[in-house]
């Protein structure tokens, strides 16, 4: 039922942003402003107040704004910020910089120092423990309503000099600080010191908004409150989650109201559809006057912006000139690990062959083996049972647009395939290869279709998975689910709305040996949350099997890695209390674990250096790399392009 009306106004609420004014490319991860990336972006200038260079002392807020520059001017997380300056060898002067005339502190020291230093004596003033000068930033932070001073994420600052620091601000600033660290090395620094810090982190958690992935939509606005919720909509809504599902149908648009990470299955698949996905605290309280109308969204970095509309939805562009690949489904050759590569893709699908073309040339890649049971099987079973181009349009005839008709229809289908008797003489071979070439090891199986890692559609999440299988008959029964994931629900819905015929679709399976990972998780070659800071990259980990990594369901640590300063920001730590392993017996189990870090800068310095490999393996496309650290080493799992699709 609608309600008796919708308001017809604008909604906006805007997010910190510390980097540049005007850009939309960059969500909110409280990080240093930064004026070389802010430069390029051509932010609008906070006007020069006052012709003062510099104060030796802030006594005052009024002080403060005189000398400030305010990022996000207007909005509720405005970040007003003054540049400062310590001499070492001045008696430790404190400079307060009059930051809309200096933007870097090297402009205002190049008016005081003659001669200039030159770029590495510049670059030691951040790296050496007997540095001259400190240079940091103060800034206000409305979302925990105090002073801050900082230093840029490279910043190799020591205890020492951070004690320094903070004595001279102590001294000489109107009113409390806090330091906020930047970096992994720099929330060392501040336990080692004992100064009184806040982390980048804690910042971020109390932002009420973080744009997943932006772009626009229109749509009618629907509240999820349970995951069978899900089968009353369909692309033309636009979606409330109360809690992260685990499957997920082509909607228009997503507003969650659990944080989770940029690697979310939800958000790989708002990726790939081109729609916009955000993280918005208290969603449905907020939004209440527009549940059931038509509305316009749009997510940017720095805002959300609903608006009531009579317009009718737009026409679906994610599939436009998309056409899968064509299998070959005549050749019924195991294909073992070793022997693949990226061209044996129409045997295999791309995952199992992307595999091969890193283990092949990549040294040291730690590539699990595994072999391919290629698509001419699964082929043949459908035309066994007689699953066909005809048999899927009378499953649309019969659902009649009905959402729920058509899923308990294609999970009729799935128990056709399952239930289905394995030729004897195809589960003996495939038994034999992996007692030969695996030593019966414990085995994942791993659906790789043809509908996998196109452009625009990257089909990240949509089939099944079936874990550590240690017998033969389970192999049998693994593959079979395997197959019949073709027909899971959201991938069925996924492929009708870009337009993709569901018999054109196959499914190989790729066999791959188990390992029991120490902690594992997802790197992209990007930093998603800002595609415009180069030399970084992103991570998201969990202790234990990465399978929970990607749900959603509690937040894994995400950190962002920049390989020019070699630094670690931590965005979020993981919140799991309990991590899966393999079981003896089969399959999972799951173990509690102890709260802390699950990488440290080596490891993510090494995992970060492997992705950069492959990369360039894969024509410098960027990557979104599934990998794992078994007792100490780095194992890649799987490859695949990473989508970052807008529309």
């Amino acid at each position: 039922m609608k309600p008796a009306f919708c308001l017809p106004i604008l909604l906006l609420l805007s997010a910190c942003r510390p980097e540049a004014e005007t850009a939309d490319t960059a969500a909110p991860t409280a990080r240093k402003p930064s004026y070389y990336e802010s430069e390029k972006r051509q932010p609008t200038a906070t006007p020069i107040k006052t012709q003062i260079p510099v104060l030796s002392a802030i006594k005052s807020q009024a002080d403060f704004d005189l000398l400030s520059r305010i990022y996000e001017q207007g909005s509720e997380y405005e970040i007003p910020h003054i540049l400062f300056l310590i001499d070492r060898e001045d008696d430790n002067r404190t400079d307060y910089i009059n930051t809309p005339k200096f933007r870097l502190h090297e402009h205002y020291l190049a008016t005081i120092l003659k001669p200039m230093l030159s770029k590495t004596e510049l670059n030691q003033q951040y790296r050496s423990p007997n540095r001259r000068y400190l240079f940091g930033t103060i800034s206000w932070q409305n979302s925990t309503q105090e002073y801050v001073y900082e230093f840029w994420e490279g910043d190799k600052i020591t205890p020492e000099l951070l004690k320094l620091a903070a004595g001279c601000l102590k001294d000489s600033f109107y009113a409390p600080l806090r330091y906020k660290t930047n970096s992994l090395w720099q929330e060392t620094v501040a336990e080692q010191s004992k100064v009184p810090f806040i982390t980048q982190e804690s910042l971020i958690k109390n932002f009420p908004y973080l744009p997943l992935n932006q772009g626009k939509a229109i749509g009618t606005l629907r509240v999820i409150a349970k995951e069978d919720d899900l089968y009353n909509v369909g692309a033309d809504d636009i979606i409330i989650l109360k809690e992260v599902p685990l499957e997920l149908p082509p909607v228009a648009g997503i507003i969650s109201e659990k944080p989770s990470t940029a690697l979310s299955h939800v958000n790989v698949l708002a990726r790939g559809w081109g729609i916009p996905n955000i993280y918005l605290k208290d969603a449905e309280k907020i939004l209440a006057p527009y549940i059931r109308c038509r509305i316009e969204f749009e997510a940017t970095a720095k805002q959300y912006r609903i608006v009531q509309t009579n317009r009718n939805t737009t026409s679906k562009s994610f599939s436009d000139g998309l056409t899968l690949p064509q299998p070959d489904v005549s050749d019924y050759s195991l294909r073992a690990l070793t022997n693949l590569r990226r061209d044996d893709s129409h045997y295999c699908g791309s995952k199992a062959a992307n595999l091969g073309h890193i283990r092949a040339h990549i040294a040291g890649s730690n590539v699990p083996d595994g072999f391919c049971i290629p698509f001419a099987y699964y082929q043949a079973m459908m035309d066994r049972l007689g699953i066909n181009a005809t048999t899927l349009a009378h499953i649309e005839t019969q659902s009649d647009g009905d959402n729920r008709k058509r899923r308990t229809a294609l999970l009729t289908l799935q128990k056709k395939i399952t239930d289905a008797e394995i030729p004897s003489e195809w589960k003996h071979r495939w038994a034999e290869q992996w007692r030969n070439q695996l030593n019966s090891k414990g085995v994942f199986i791993r659906s790789s279709s043809n509908s996998e890692d196109l452009p625009n559609f990257s089909g990240a999440g949509l089939y099944t998975t079936v874990p550590n299988v240690t017998d033969e008959n389970a192999l049998a029964e693994a593959v079979k689910q395997s197959w019949a994931s073709v027909f899971n629900y959201s991938a069925y819905e996924a492929r009708r709305i870009a337009g993709l015929p569901h018999d054109s679709v196959k499914m190989s399976v790729f066999v791959q040996q188990s390992i029991n990972a120490d902690f594992s998780g997802v790197l992209v070659t990007i930093n998603p949350y800002d595609i415009a800071q180069k030399n970084s990259s992103y991570i998201a980990a969990k202790r234990g099997l990465g399978i929970r990594v990607v749900e959603g369901k509690r937040v894994a640590e995400q950190v962002v890695y920049n390989r020019r300063n070699d630094s670690v920001q931590r965005l979020s730590s993981s919140n799991e209390t309990t991590a899966l392993q393999l079981d003896k017996n089969g399959g999972v189990r799951e173990v509690p674990v102890t709260s802390g870090n699950v990488m440290n800068q080596e490891q993510i310095r090494r995992l970060d250096q492997t992705g950069q490999q492959i990369k360039q393996l894969f024509a410098n496309g960027e990557q979104d790399i599934e990998w794992a650290f078994d007792n100490g080493k780095l194992v890649i799992l799987q490859a695949r392009p990473y989508l970052n699709g807008t529309r």
